[in-house]
């Protein structure tokens, strides 16, 4: 929804009520569907190829790399998804960032990169030559491989007589290592226009190993001239972002306007990040191929096909992640030597549309009907066959929405979000029975979207209190959207009340540092105090543990 019509019952933008999104499908889109259907003529054809270049095909003519007069780095480098023997290392070239092309003629560029064991790269272990096509925003996605398991590496990129920034990054442990610690940080949701990234500015200098990005990364909502709460006097944002993206190119021109915020950029250049979408890199609370208006479905894909597109190719993913139109294959299993796995999950492309219409309702037959899905079957499967097949200490499933049963209120009738896993509560029911049947012990949800920290016993049975807890759930903060929240929000009183499984709620910005041991896992909730002023210290506002073994979180 528009930030007008953010929920105060919830402390979030959690969906519409089931009267405004009912009305605004009678009304249709709402958007300014003669702009789309005028423009995304050549966005559509690209958005639905499937017969595009791979890397090191030739396609468009080669431009010379050496007559680009203007820096093309402007958007930073980033690395992603550590294997053992490999890590993937990103970037895009775009001197004018805020341009659709990016500056740059529509030809192939040829980009070196390197990878070290040191900054000043004297000690150089990998090094080879990619392709930037103008296909993909001219964007590089580099599998570096051959790299000894858990190490800190560097690495950059050349184009012509430009050097990108320097990157940190690191591969993971060997797949049987019997690694003694991992630490890694959880953040999600951080609207531009909300306020500035001074959480992220604070992460760089964090030492952990990787970072879990938990969706919306992007948000669809106009950007004013001023940059909305960032309240701009020294500069003036291009006009075309006061409109909602729609296209391949206001999808491509939105990221570039996130990726030039420094204190990003340098989160990025400092950990491997692991990124999985929520709904706002699309459109807000769209359910598989429903959207949250109503526009033809034809339509919606068309826009989900170009959303899906310039996610690829802004983010440090693989060759296995690139969509194939309007589908794209994000979740995926990452190991962490015996320590750690990690499934990763998309909780937006399969799921079944809200029932009752979204937003916050009673739980009902349409909301409980056990043929509703979060993840689709497949993907339900891929993650309960996982685990029977994992040997880790944590199996810990990075995803978007809310896992634990919320209930609005403590006495009556209460309501819960028909976004998150209860609206879905058969689908939570599989996959709670399915860890159960693998013999999952020591189960961590990890959640963004609702912008706020929470950390919560995840239960047996969500009716009963007394119930066995058979895992946690810690859920991230956003790192702007919602502006600066606040450390109790008004529902702040209805909400521990009414879910005594919730051992911790906190309504301010910021990320979430998990620390993983053999014998217990620590979480420490990170705010800062504002967004819409730049600057703000970094504070602990919670730190709870989990043991191995027996489940449930407790203050350390």
């Amino acid at each position: 929804m528009t930030p007008a019509q953010m929920s105060t019952a919830t402390g979030r933008q959690d969906g519409h009520s089931a009267a405004f999104r009912t009305a605004a499908r009678r009304m249709g889109a709402g958007l300014d569907r003669r702009r789309f259907l005028t423009l995304t003529g050549a966005a559509a054809a690209l958005a639905f190829a499937v017969e595009l270049p791979a890397a090191g095909t030739a396609s468009a003519a080669e431009v010379d790399a050496r007559k680009i007069t203007e820096d093309p780095f402007t958007l930073g480098v980033a690395s992603g998804d550590p294997l053992p023997n490999s890590v993937l290392l990103w970037t895009r070239l775009a001197p004018r960032p805020y341009e659709a092309d990016g500056g740059l003629p529509a030809g192939r560029i040829r980009v070196g990169w390197e990878i070290a064991r040191d900054e000043r790269f004297r000690r150089t272990v990998r090094r080879g030559t990619a392709t930037a096509h103008p296909e993909f925003a001219h964007s590089v996605h580099v599998d570096a491989k051959g790299l000894d398991p858990d190490r800190v590496f560097y690495y950059r990129f050349r184009a012509g007589a430009w050097t990108s920034p320097t990157g940190r990054t690191r591969t993971a442990p060997s797949h049987g290592a019997r690694t003694s610690s991992l630490t890694f940080a959880a953040v999600s949701c951080q609207a531009y226009h909300d306020g500035y990234y001074t959480a992220y500015r604070h992460l760089a200098a964090e030492d952990v190993d990787v970072v879990f990005h938990l969706g919306d990364y992007l948000y669809e909502y106009a950007v004013d001239s001023a940059g909305g709460a960032r309240g701009y006097t020294d500069r003036v944002l291009p006009a075309h972002f006061d409109r909602e993206t729609l296209t391949l190119d206001d999808y491509r021109m939105r990221y570039g306007l996130y990726k030039t915020d420094p204190d990003l950029r340098a989160a990025h250049a400092a950990h491997p990040f692991v990124v999985t979408w929520d709904d706002h890199e699309t459109e807000n609370n769209y359910a598989g191929d429903t959207p949250e208006n109503g526009v033809p479905p034809e339509e919606f894909l068309l826009r989900r096909a170009a959303a899906y597109r310039a996610y690829w190719e802004n983010q440090p993913l693989r060759a296995p992640q690139r969509p194939t139109g309007p589908d794209m294959r994000l979740y995926r299993r990452l190991h962490f030597g015996r320590l750690a796995q990690f499934d990763v999950l998309d909780t937006r492309q399969y799921r079944s549309d809200q029932a009752y219409g979204d937003g916050w309702q009673v739980p009902g037959p349409e909301s409980e009907d056990p043929a509703r899905t979060m993840t689709g079957a497949a993907q339900e499967r891929w993650l309960t066959d996982g685990w029977k097949q994992s040997r880790a200490r944590w199996n810990v499933v990075p995803q978007q929405v809310a896992f634990s049963r919320r209930r609005d209120v403590p006495t009556g009738t209460y309501k819960l979000s028909m976004d998150s896993w209860d609206g879905y509560p058969a689908s939570r029911q599989r996959v709670l029975d399915g860890a159960e049947a693998a013999g999952v012990e020591n189960l961590m949800v990890l959640t963004g979207d609702v912008h706020v920290g929470y950390g919560f016993d995840v239960k047996k049975d969500f009716d009963d209190p007394g119930s066995r807890t058979v895992g946690t759930e810690i859920v991230a903060t956003s790192v702007t959207s919602g502006k600066d929240g606040a450390e109790k929000p008004a529902n702040w009183d209805n909400l521990t009340r009414a879910n005594p499984h919730m051992k911790f709620y906190d309504g301010r910005r910021g990320y979430v540092l998990v620390d993983l041991g053999t014998e217990r896992a620590r979480a420490d909730f990170r705010t800062v105090a504002a967004v819409t002023t730049p600057g703000a210290p970094v504070t602990t506002a919670g730190s709870f543990v989990t043991e191995a073994g027996n489940p449930g979180l407790v203050p350390a």
